[in-house]
């Protein structure tokens, strides 16, 4: 499992270029993915959205479906059970998703609730195995659709669907109505197998997404990867910060992000950052602190911080300006809880000792994400 590979990190056993590599490139900010997008719309407009892969829609598919949050461990499995079939089958295997998450639309969105920007979910559902995504865009005319609806006017009027995948808690259409029970009775009529997977289980419970948010937010990154098969990642934009970090002498990136992506609440944590635009793609090792320093005061700011998150990164072996840039931020493994010091020398002592750390376990130069080299 990929949380004991993180946790047996040490300076005797560290972090391999190649596998920084492996692991930094997972992330679909990081590495493009060639593939083709068009829009659709069916239901008279009410059912909308954009496929995404290779070549078109024609032939025969298996559709797998759920909102794929993270593309974890059980989101694999489901990809990996419509592959099975759809080899059987002599057909293609598409993932059918939403966008944004349904329940942000059905309920309140509620911050560090996103594992993954909707925008980067298609590239990795082709990567996991799909040869074709279906996001549809879920807004309150597209709940409303009953579940035959959805599945007559909307899907089967898309592809021609030979089975449908999806776990076995899943239900979708107005009130929750399209349970695996009531979609098998349906595809019976149509002649769509209905196939519903139980769901991937680890440790006694099962993998879902929100599992992973709770282990995230309360800094277990190292379990969140063993459930996702990659470490948590996210991209955010690099803002001029107080410039306390480069005069003690290290250059600190101060990141913003998203207030909807699932960060931890937070801590110290040792990682990657990646900066975006620049090519090759290089990710430098770094020690990353989570929430706002609290050794240092932000009343001052112009940033509306009850509307991102933040977070500073101390990045190892880069030179150049990161501000105003995009970045790719990578969480591998916790160090320390955030806290409060008495003075600067005490601060210094310690994200140094934190750096020591990152520089010993994950390396002391950027890694190239195509080839895994390290920079010279």
């Amino acid at each position: 499992m990929l949380d004991e590979e993180i946790l047996a990190l040490c300076e005797s056993a560290p972090l391999s270029p190649e596998r920084a590599a492996e692991l930094v490139g997972a992330y679909p900010g990081v590495a493009d993915y060639d593939n083709v997008n068009c829009a659709f719309s069916r239901c008279d407009g009410r059912a909308r959205g954009t496929f995404y892969g290779q070549g078109d829609l024609s032939g025969a598919w298996v559709c797998a479906v759920g909102a794929f949050d993270g593309f974890h461990l059980g989101h694999q499995a489901l990809i990996a059970r419509a592959r099975k079939e759809a080899e059987a089958l002599g057909a293609r295997v598409c993932a059918v998703t939403f966008s944004p998450d349904p329940s942000e639309v059905l309920g309140s969105p509620a911050p560090a609730s996103r594992l993954m920007d909707t925008r980067h979910r298609a590239e990795l559902l082709l990567r996991g195995g799909a040869d074709g995504v279906l996001e549809f865009e879920f807004d309150e005319a597209f709940s409303a659709l009953t579940y035959d609806e959805f599945v007559r006017e909307a899907l089967l009027k898309l592809v021609d669907a030979r089975a449908i995948v999806v776990g076995s808690d899943f239900c979708m259409g107005a009130h929750g109505a399209g349970t695996v029970d009531a979609l098998r009775a349906l595809g019976r009529e149509l002649s769509v197998e209905v196939i519903g997977l139980d769901l991937l289980g680890e440790d006694g419970a099962p993998v879902t997404a929100t599992r992973i948010r709770g282990l995230v937010r309360k800094g277990s990154v190292e379990a969140a990867a063993g459930l996702m098969g990659r470490c948590p990642a996210f991209t955010g934009h690099v803002e001029r910060g107080r410039g306390e970090g480069t005069s003690f002498g290290f250059p600190t990136a101060n990141v913003i992000t998203d207030m909807h992506n699932c960060l931890p609440e937070q801590g110290v944590y040792a990682g990657f950052v990646t900066p975006l635009g620049e090519y090759p793609l290089y990710a430098y090792p770094a020690a990353i602190n989570v929430g706002l320093p609290p050794t240092f005061l932000w009343e001052d700011s112009d940033l509306d911080l009850t509307a991102v998150s933040f977070l500073e990164a101390n990045l190892i072996g880069y030179e150049g300006d990161l501000y105003g840039s995009d970045v790719a931020v990578t969480l591998i493994r916790w160090l320390r809880d955030s806290r409060p010091f008495d003075s600067l020398e005490e601060l210094k002592r310690t994200v140094l000792g934190n750096i020591d750390w990152v520089r010993g376990c994950l390396g002391d130069a950027g890694v190239h994400i195509d080839e895994g080299e390290v920079e010279r």
